[in-house]
């Protein structure tokens, strides 16, 4: 059944974000907004993408209606001023552009304005960018053929161009790109892989440069490398939701050289939020604000979902209580604009 359009307004539950930030992109086009912090969510079942301005004294999120239910994966485009999802739904890139006059008026949905062709990946789990490419995850399921994917798109004036595709040896789940080299988990597992320079490899299989080990780590899903300081958070058992993680390793790529292929990189090499008080039970995604010290967070299972936000860990393991927290149903991917 097709849902209505609509649009609300969320309001934190506990104090609101303070924080400011330099964004990275001095010349976007959009006339003033260089300074603003702005978190993107996306949901795998209410049909909504939400939108929240971090850079205001009182933040509250607003959710615009898009044409895939289910959607994995969410990017901004400043230059573009457009949203890009990874619909579950459709089995596609969806584009939704003009995002800021949508915002700055009155509407409850965002139109479409440019697809990738139907059918090139099937059970999309996040999507990352590097300039005009984007790579799509593809997880295992039935009807993929139980076939864990890569797919790559150049991003053209009109839409997408199918690139490259490489068929994975393990599940896939959450990815990061930095200068090209590919950062991704595997699922169902405690590792994180790395392949080094993803896009001049040929299509085809594809085997990581170099897999490792988190000691302590139960099931990962999101990943986040930002300011040398990788962020990784544990879905535990995907039944219980008060399980989750999430793991915090600085310096990484001197902890990620040391550690040798298929070695572990110890508890000794990390920071954790652990515990009841931070009802953590499936954090699916995540995003690190190095300039305020914030991790934002995903959480799939408690309360439908929730967005949630913590606080820079600075000990080895805390039960840290999130610094802010709202309901947001379904929600699977996350993306900070800085």
């Amino acid at each position: 059944m097709k849902k209505n359009l609509f649009m609300m307004a969320l309001s934190f539950s506990v104090l609101g974000f303070v924080s400011c930030s330099d964004d990275d992109d001095s010349n976007n086009g959009n006339g003033g907004n260089d300074d603003k912090l702005e978190l993107f969510t996306s949901s795998n079942t209410s049909g909504s993408i939400g939108y929240t301005d971090l850079s205001v004294v009182s933040p509250t999120a607003r959710l615009f209606s898009i044409g895939s239910i289910d959607a994995d994966g969410i990017y901004y485009d400043d230059d573009r001023d457009e949203i890009i999802v990874a619909s579950r739904s459709n089995n596609r890139l969806e584009v939704y552009g003009n995002f800021r006059t949508a915002l700055a008026g009155s509407g409850t949905s965002l139109e479409m304005t440019a697809s990738s062709t139907t059918g090139d990946f099937n059970n999309a789990r996040e999507i990352s960018v590097d300039g005009n490419r984007v790579v799509v995850v593809q997880d295992q399921n039935d009807a993929n053929g139980m076939t864990n994917k890569l797919v790559v798109y150049q991003r053209t004036a009109t839409g997408f161009t199918l690139e490259k595709s490489f068929t994975v040896p393990f599940k896939l789940w959450g990815i990061d790109i930095e200068d090209g080299n590919l950062f991704a988990v595997e699922d169902a597992s405690s590792r994180i892989a790395v392949f080094n320079n993803i896009f001049s490899k040929p299509s085809g299989n594809l085997v990581p440069d170099k897999k490792v080990t988190i000691e302590g780590l139960v099931r990962t899903h999101g990943i986040h490398h930002e300011d040398n300081t990788m962020v990784l958070t544990d879905v535990g058992s995907a039944t219980s939701d008060t399980d989750g993680g999430i793991i915090v390793i600085e310096n990484f790529s001197s902890v990620f050289a040391a550690t040798a292929n298929d070695g572990t990189i110890s508890l000794a090499n990390q920071k954790r939020i652990y515990g009841p008080n931070s009802t953590l039970g499936n954090p699916v995604d995540v995003s690190f604000d190095d300039d305020n010290n914030k991790i934002y967070v995903a959480e799939r299972l408690n309360q439908g979902g929730r967005v949630l936000s913590f606080a820079y860990p600075t000990s080895a393991q805390s039960d840290a209580t999130p610094l802010t927290a709202r309901n947001e149903p379904g929600v699977t991917g996350i993306y900070l604009r800085d």
